[in-house]
């Protein structure tokens, strides 16, 4: 039999709350590839967005699913706001399933923003305790306990924000953008662990959000749609192919990139 790419390693993955979103996508992805998951969710956040939460409990469910032999699943739910959140993150995943190989920070911050005009310290300070000071400190926590065994990954997740505007979302373009500019220096660092770092850009992905009945852009949808020349949004399972690929032996040779993953997506 040839063996699963990801047998016998275990993954932790963050943002996985929801059954549409990336974040499931990316676990269902390795867990079929043979690996173990920790998953983190927070669905309070959810619950606060137009398209709202889903039991935890149930995506975990579905997810035990997608298993192969011998491979566990655990979870937990945490506010990766919080100052001790990133530490906790990691230790809690090593508790319940031990050495831990790979780290997909897929979470994110959604709402709370607005243009230049509207930004105030507390709207700023909310995206950057999320989606850049979490990322960055659960990548320190991880590093720590990695033992310089083969197989060693972090992927990171950007917006495209370096590729064309997102005027409306100054906070959460400012931290994603931190980001993207620090992957090189932190994956540097990584590689003499035998850690390697790379971050996505996954492009608009249709998590729900793009749905007519739950968009906050509903005016913008047909528009948003004909920039792709495959005319269609991005679904959940395009960037976690790419990050599937980069987390297994296949991408062992790739460090310290930002790539993006949008269908041709075009910003004119």
């Amino acid at each position: 039999m040839t063996r699963l790419p990801l047998a016998g390693r275990t993954a932790v993955v963050t943002g996985v709350s929801r059954r549409r979103g990336i974040g499931f996508a990316i676990a269902a992805r390795l867990a079929s590839m043979g690996a173990s998951l920790w998953c983190q969710h927070y669905s309070p956040h959810d619950a606060d967005q137009p398209w709202g939460s889903e039991s935890p409990d149930e995506v975990m469910a579905e997810l035990s699913t997608r298993l192969t032999e011998g491979a566990r699943l655990a979870h937990g739910s945490l506010d990766l706001a919080a100052d001790d959140a990133a530490e906790r993150l990691i230790a809690d995943a090593r508790k319940a399933l031990g050495h831990l190989d790979i780290l997909v920070c897929n979470h994110a911050r959604s709402g709370g923003d607005g243009p230049l005009a509207e930004q105030t310290a507390a709207m700023l300070d909310g995206h950057w305790r999320v989606n850049t000071r979490a990322t960055i400190l659960a990548t320190r926590a991880f590093a720590a306990q990695h033992d310089g065994r083969a197989g060693g990954r972090v992927v990171w997740m950007t917006s495209g924000q370096q590729l064309g505007p997102m005027r409306d979302e100054i906070a959460y373009a400012a931290s994603k953008a931190a980001l993207a500019g620090v992957t090189a220096s932190v994956a540097d660092d990584l590689i003499d662990r035998g850690i390697l770092l790379n971050t996505v850009n996954p492009g608009p992905v249709n998590t729900g959000y793009l749905d007519p009945e739950t968009t906050d852009r509903a005016d913008r949808l047909d528009d948003i749609r004909a920039h792709f020349p495959q005319g269609r949004f991005g679904e959940p399972d395009d960037p976690a192919r790419l990050i599937g690929w980069l987390v297994s032996d296949e991408g062992r040779w790739v460090v310290g990139q930002v790539i993006s993953t949008e269908g041709g997506f075009r910003r004119w």
